[in-house]
């Protein structure tokens, strides 16, 4: 099926976006993909709140850095919008923020639009490009007309790189994004892991593959590599809602529950 503006939904098979967007509560999703979130709720009752914790985290990291000067935003594997999106949060800080979403879902180009309504002050442009090709996705006009990589940068790579097995050189693609940044630039991680809860997340891993979207849960040594020598951030690598917890969203939720490891880094 085409729609929205020429762009192929494919309603008969899910797809990671519109899943993710089902467990924030949101209405951008399909039978297919709520046949497979239900699978998913099955074997991982707890998932909602992951997805919640989750997003809370990018809430707080984002204006963690904001507050901290940075005004520059790159989010690859940005999803179908949700509000607030990260530049509503940086430009509430900033509002001469600029942020760039990249994403080559064509599910979430077909919602791009509600992620370029900024501020006049500052500036948001959409790519469509793959985390796998981050030469290309660097090399974008709209990316390098939006933004300075010759200042601070704040890669935001969320909920991302479980959906890039190690087949696919996810090390040295992170590798490649953190050389293009400057001293004074973070990268923001968070990751599914099977440290916590391992029979479910086993679970939801073998779900998602069956429905032809690779994942592949990594441990905390192995979200640690993709830091490199760059210097953590307090309080270092924790699961999402132990990330600088503000009493909000996250604060009664378990290990088990968030199932996903957080992280910022700065480059010194």
């Amino acid at each position: 099926m085409t729609d929205y503006d020429g762009v192929n939904l494919e309603l008969h098979r899910a797809h990671s976006a519109r899943m993710y967007d089902y467990f924030l509560g949101g209405v951008t999703n399909f039978a297919a993909d709520r046949e497979a979130a239900g699978q998913v709720k099955a074997v991982m009752p707890f998932v909602e709140t992951t997805a919640r914790v989750n997003r809370a985290f990018m809430h707080r990291s984002t204006r963690a850095l904001a507050e901290a000067g940075i005004d520059q935003f790159l989010d690859i594997g940005t999803g179908i919008p949700t509000s607030p999106n990260l530049h509503e949060i940086a430009q509430s800080v900033n509002r001469a923020a600029r942020v760039v979403y990249a994403d080559n879902d064509p599910i979430v180009l077909a919602h791009a639009k509600a992620l370029l309504l900024g501020t006049p002050e500052g500036r948001t442009t959409y790519v469509q490009a793959d985390v796998t090709d981050p030469a290309g996705l660097l090399a974008s006009p709209e990316l390098r007309d939006t933004l300075d990589f010759t200042r601070p940068i704040a890669l935001s790579l969320n909920a991302l790189l479980h959906f890039v097995p190690d087949d696919r050189g996810t090390h040295g693609i992170v590798e490649h994004f953190r050389g293009a940044l400057v001293s004074g630039s973070a990268l923001v991680m968070t990751h599914v892991t099977e440290d916590f809860a391992p029979t479910e997340v086993a679970r939801l891993v073998q779900i998602y593959r069956s429905a032809g979207t690779p994942l592949q849960a990594r441990s905390q040594a192995e979200f640690a590599r993709f830091f490199g020598d760059w210097e953590l951030a307090v309080p270092g690598i924790v699961p999402t809602q132990r990330w600088r917890p503000d009493g909000g969203e996250g604060a009664w939720v378990s290990d088990e529950e968030s199932s996903v490891y957080a992280a910022v880094a700065l480059k010194s």
